[in-house]
């Protein structure tokens, strides 16, 4: 199964990393990557801590724990290759709509794209 098919078909939760450019880490929960047809793949940000740790380190990792018993999933290691705001193809891409109150206007969204350097499985190597 190669990784888009690993993402469309299966349920867990993930969390995006991020670090500033003095390394200070973040984490947040992200739901699954979208897949572009260029390969790289994209997560749709708001103009959050995640987003403005990206302007000054490109550099991310994500860690998909799949859901059910046990420890197995992936770990992703992506690098910042570009960014889209407020564009058709992001809401395109989006797999649910916030309630109104909790989607404002004046926040500003992101899909942002990235390289994925590297794969693991969640345990080991």
């Amino acid at each position: 199964m190669d990784l888009a098919d690993y993402f469309k078909n299966t349920k867990g939760m993930g969390v995006l990393a991020t670090a500033d450019g003095e390394g200070v880490v973040d984490t947040a929960i992200y739901s699954r990557p979208h897949f572009m047809e260029d390969g790289t793949v994209a997560f749709i940000m708001r103009d959050r801590l995640s987003h403005a740790n990206l302007q000054s380190n490109p550099h991310a990792s994500y860690l998909f724990v799949e859901a059910g018993q046990g420890y197995r999933g992936k770990r992703v290691y992506l690098r910042k290759v570009g960014e889209e705001k407020e564009t058709e193809r992001l809401y395109a891409l989006r797999r649910r709509t916030a309630p109104v109150d909790d989607d404002p206007a004046d926040d500003p969204k992101f899909l942002v794209f990235f390289e994925i350097e590297r794969v693991r499985p969640l345990v080991g190597d």
